[in-house]
């Protein structure tokens, strides 16, 4: 595969608790150059990313992150003060605790909700597959699929794990045919970026694929 097919679904993602705008900029920077197709930052540094890149590059922003225990109400106005300060993709993260209480119509309700704050903007919704079940990530794979979002996220890369090819797998299986896949967290080389996209990923969130390639 192409190194440019690849960098072109790459989330290039700084959401490191001490990063500072000037690193911000570097990662704007670099997916500028190398096209990726957005960079993924604190929702704090979304309205000074977006001043800096204009129209180059698509700014993606993260709701709920990482724990995703927020209230609906929260995550709804992170949502739209994001999308007012220039985001055009926003990364939410479900309630596990709803999940694992079999919670389903308030874990669909708060997507819906979160869909409808974000208008035409890409939605991504993340179900951090490392603390789940096989039977909840099916179960998140239907509701996902109902919810009019755009893509399901594997992870947030804070909780102890990342993608995993079976989890990619079990989403392609599992997934209505409209619903795009993301894959996040410990995606380490080419290889891997390779192979997850063979297996259905749609999107790639990680840091490391551009420094391979800067690197070479």
């Amino acid at each position: 595969m192409n190194i440019n097919d690849i960098l072109k679904i790459v989330d290039h993602t700084l959401l490191s608790q001490s990063a500072t705008f000037d690193d911000i900029k570097v990662l704007c920077d670099d997916g500028i150059f190398y096209k990726t197709a957005s960079v993924c930052i604190a929702p704090s540094f979304v309205r000074k990313a977006k001043e800096y890149v204009g129209d180059r590059l698509k700014i993606c922003t993260v709701i709920g992150f990482p724990n995703g225990y927020s209230t609906t109400a929260s995550k709804i106005f992170e949502t739209e003060d994001a999308i007012k300060n220039g985001a055009d993709e926003i990364d939410m993260v479900i309630n596990i605790g709803d999940l694992k209480a079999k919670n389903y119509d308030s874990i669909l309700n708060e997507i819906k909700e979160i869909k409808k704050a974000c208008g035409d903007k890409t939605l991504k919704v993340i179900i951090e597959t490392c603390l789940l079940t096989n039977d909840e990530k099916i179960k998140m794979c239907q509701i996902v699929s109902r919810s009019g979002a755009d893509y399901i996220k594997t992870s947030t890369g804070f909780a102890g794990g990342g993608a995993t090819f079976e989890d990619i797998k079990l989403f392609k299986e599992n997934v209505e045919p409209h619903l795009k896949i993301k894959a996040a967290g410990g995606i380490s080389s080419i290889e891997d970026a390779e192979k997850f996209i063979s297996l259905g990923a749609d999107r790639l969130g990680t840091s490391r694929i551009v420094k391979i390639v800067k690197q070479n």
